[in-house]
């Protein structure tokens, strides 16, 4: 477009005018000037179509740069602060007695470690064996939250009494889920073994670094939120909601991190059969997409929730009443237009074309819509296994944690079941990654 508007525009009136003086000239002269001209206008093409690139190129860099210090800034600032109120905690903890380090953080850094060893055996048994993985995925959450929910209501407050009675209902939903989708299961442990039958070379190293990563920030925060807890004032709160964002920001970085490098690598393979180096293809991915991975980070698990509730809305009314069929219609709009602009498709092109999240998202929904597989892509399983061991992996360690803290300071018991399930789930979500991946090629 831009190379036709520089020809119409400035290019060919000089070519009208070459052409009215070549006619006054001889034939061979008349060569030589109409090659000349047409050379030269080609060049002055091929240097305009270069610059627009490169401005692109710099506008995507610096995109991603900016995003990229964003997220480093962040991590700094938030790794301060959990590092000050750490120390601020054991020191009120001396002189007021009143909060006891010892019973608050044993059982939920015990928690951490847990939920780094379950997730790598999750992937590990999906991968080795993945026809008994995914249908022991759809029966072993319902079975886990059934427990945690056990344990919270004997745990006695308040908030454990409405948590342990949302559990059940939960594993109830999860099971109607697992009953409904019952007869695609066999396609999706076929393509899932086809799938994932030759990962990535080093792919395993790349998920443990990412593990041991998430555990050590992981402990980090969660030894923030004690020392905030020690004061338990409204800052201490707003310190404590601020470093769960952080944490769960991060956890989805490092995810989509693997996500976006095991999809490259798989994508490459799958359309000209060569295979990458993953360290060269996870440096790349650090180095050049980090920007768009930390937006998508954000905008995709909220395009996620929010279609997720649709579905929920439109599958729970029915045609009720016209109300509730026009809550349904509103709900089923809002998400077909977000889903559009970030989906975890997207994360495809994000790493092969380097691409921002939306624009990918855009490309990749437009890809399914040409080819007619929309109906495919919406009924595909992996994400939904990959969410119920995430379930299943914070709700061990919402065991492990909450029964220890049970045992030894009930008071803790409910809040630190409450961190130990979510530092379960992301990291599980973390060790699914390269399997969740290995599906969007």
């Amino acid at each position: 477009i831009f190379s036709s508007f520089f020809f119409n525009n400035t290019i060919f009136p000089k070519i009208k005018l070459h052409f009215l003086v070549v006619l006054f000239l001889d034939f061979p002269c008349q060569v030589i000037l109409v090659s000349s001209c047409f050379n030269l206008t080609f060049y002055f093409i091929f240097q305009f179509q270069e610059q627009v690139k490169q401005v692109i190129v710099c506008h995507e860099d610096t995109k991603g740069l900016f995003f990229q210090y964003i997220f480093v800034v962040h991590i700094f600032l938030t790794s301060v602060l959990a590092i000050f109120l750490t120390v601020r905690g054991i020191i009120c903890a001396e002189n007021t007695h009143h909060f006891q380090p010892k019973k608050w953080y044993l059982p939920i850094l015990a928690s951490t470690a847990c939920a780094g060893i379950i997730s790598f055996t999750f992937q590990a048994f999906l991968f080795s064996q993945p026809s008994r993985a995914i249908r022991a995925a759809f029966w072993l959450s319902p079975f886990l939250n059934c427990a945690v929910g056990v344990l919270l209501i004997s745990i006695g407050t308040v908030g454990s009494l409405v948590l342990g009675i949302a559990c059940p209902i939960s594993a109830v939903i999860q099971s109607l889920y697992s009953c409904w989708v019952n007869h695609r299961i066999e396609h999706a442990i076929r393509v899932v073994s086809i799938a994932i039958a030759f990962p990535p070379p080093h792919a395993t190293a790349m998920t443990l670094l990412s593990v041991v990563m998430c555990v050590l920030y992981s402990s980090l925060l969660i030894s923030g939120i004690g020392g905030a807890t020690a004061e338990k004032s409204w800052l201490d709160n707003l310190f404590i909601f601020l470093i769960i964002l952080s944490l769960v920001w991060t956890m989805q970085v490092i995810k989509n991190i693997q996500q976006v490098t095991v999809s490259h690598i798989k994508y490459v393979q799958f359309s000209i059969g060569i295979g990458l180096d993953s360290k060269t293809i996870f440096l790349s991915t650090i180095r050049h997409s980090i920007g768009s991975i930390c937006v998508g980070s954000i905008l995709v698990p909220v395009v996620t929730i929010v279609r997720g509730s649709a579905r929920a809305i439109s599958l729970v009314s029915g045609d009720v009443d016209e109300f509730m069929s026009s809550c349904t219609g509103c709900s089923s709009g809002i998400a077909s237009c977000l889903v559009i602009y970030g989906y975890r498709w997207g994360f495809v092109h994000v790493g092969v074309y380097n691409k921002g999240i939306v624009q990918a998202s855009v490309d990749s929904w437009e890809i399914f819509r040409r080819v007619g597989i929309e109906q495919l892509i919406n009924s595909d399983l992996t994400s939904s296994v990959c969410f119920f061991y995430g379930v299943a992996g914070g709700a061990i360690c919402t065991l492990l944690g909450g029964s220890w803290a049970f045992i030894i300071h009930k008071s803790y018991a409910t809040e630190l079941s409450i961190y130990a399930f979510l530092i379960g789930y992301l990291m599980t979500r973390v060790t699914m990654a390269p399997a969740q991946a290995s599906i969007s090629p």
